[in-house]
């Protein structure tokens, strides 16, 4: 038997994926007094050593949900951004978002890791009586009609059925929304895999580095930066890429990652590992992000490089437009094309920019032709001692600058 609508009688949207953009969409909707049955497989948010990063134009939709001050409490706030050679251990350039104070309310970026951010919003969430969140449930069919869409979803009672109005599809890179759909996903993935570790090791202490910087190196870059963790001193994260031929165990074991350490800066002392992981990265876009009443946000979307941590952002971007359009849409505001709306605005963001910028970001740290190498170091020293450029550049890296190109589009605007 098909669950309908919430005992107000409005059928619900549903929403695949408890993630942080599922949960930004439910609380969005909800507070919008739209019913609402999100669906995560999980059994609670994942405390996995994610996406921290949040940058200003993402904080400006999230200030607008009153969530900023509790991701502050639990985060870290980073304003500089630093880029570094790592052959000669050389500091090329340094970002600060302060020269941004007239572009946005927040001229920095706030480092908090992905599962705080989901936690606070399931404690916002738990003040709306109509969302219904349902841990330990998976979509695993879609259906769709013009008035409704179905789907199948496996909790821990088994099967059942669920109707509702629209469907999000924020199930991640993997989505069975989108597949269900038949949306294609289209793009590449790299040979490397990603290596995460995270240590206690203080590398601000050590070598001087901010929280968030990126070291260029032909022969292995990192991306190294900081997270609050549970408090004080925080964890130091590391990012690089690994060899396509060698196996997960050789790149997990503790010799290969003492020495991948060891080889990145010496101490005297092995490194505490709290955390090593391995990452097969993609840089694929869906080619349509609505089809019907289905319609995908975040991974399920778009996906990308963790280079200068645009993923999460765009999804978290995609929750605020994709609930403004479904509550305007619902209460009777616009018409259902508002979606195509959405479907152009976003996906021309993750096209022309966040694709866009993280394979350049990946290209600049890890060039290998010594003109090329000394090109981009020259352009980032130059491009850091300019203000004019130095605020272009950081409206490009903190998204500002995305968010604007997706507002001018209209909906009638070739693609």
């Amino acid at each position: 038997m098909a669950r309908g609508p919430d005992r107000d009688g409005m059928p619900p949207v549903l929403i695949a994926g408890g993630g942080p953009v599922g949960l930004f969409c439910a609380l969005l909707l909800g507070r919008r007094g739209v019913p609402v049955r999100l669906f995560e497989a999980g059994a609670a948010p994942q405390e996995d050593p994610r996406a921290a990063t949040t940058h200003p134009a993402t904080l400006e939709v999230l200030g607008e949900a009153g969530l900023v001050e509790e991701m502050t409490r639990l985060g870290l706030v980073a304003p500089i951004v630093q880029f570094w050679d790592r052959p000669t251990r050389s500091l090329v350039a340094t970002f600060d978002h302060a020269i941004l104070q007239e572009d946005t309310r927040y001229a920095f970026v706030v480092q908090c890791e992905q599962f705080k951010t989901a936690t606070i919003m399931l404690a916002a969430l738990g003040r709306l009586p109509r969302v219904e969140i349902l841990f330990n449930h998976q979509v695993v069919d879609v259906t769709q009609s013009e008035t409704r869409v179905r789907v199948q979803v496996r909790g821990t009672g088994g099967v059942t059925t669920h109707d509702g109005l629209y469907l999000i599809g924020a199930d991640g890179g993997r989505s069975t929304v989108r597949k269900q759909a038949g949306i294609s996903f289209d793009g590449f993935t790299w040979p490397e895999r990603f290596l995460v570790l995270t240590t206690t090791f203080d590398f601000e202490a050590a070598i001087g580095c901010c929280p968030r910087s990126y070291f260029a190196d032909p022969e292995e870059w990192c991306n190294c930066f900081k997270v609050s963790a549970t408090g004080p001193p925080g964890l130091w994260r590391l990012v690089c890429p690994t060899s396509p031929a060698a196996s997960d165990e050789e790149l997990l074991s503790d010799d290969a990652v003492q020495a991948r350490l060891q080889n990145f800066f010496p101490s005297s002392t092995p490194y505490d590992i709290v955390h090593r992981n391995l990452y097969v990265t993609h840089q694929r876009v869906a080619g349509t992000f609505r089809l019907g009443r289905v319609v995908l946000a975040g991974d399920a979307a778009h996906v990308n490089n963790p280079i200068g941590g645009m993923g999460l952002n765009g999804g978290l971007q995609d929750a605020a437009a994709l609930a403004s359009a479904l509550a305007a849409i619902l209460a009777g505001d616009v018409p259902d094309r508002q979606l195509d709306l959405y479907d152009r605005r976003r996906r021309t963001v993750a096209v022309e920019f966040v694709q866009h910028q993280s394979i350049e970001n990946k290209k600049r740290l890890e060039a290998r032709d010594p003109e090329i190498r000394a090109r981009h170091l020259a352009e980032l020293r130059d491009t850091a001692a300019d203000p004019v450029r130095a605020r272009q550049f950081l409206l490009r890296t903190s998204m500002i600058a995305s968010q604007r190109r997706a507002a001018a589009i209209g909906l009638d605007e070739a693609t």
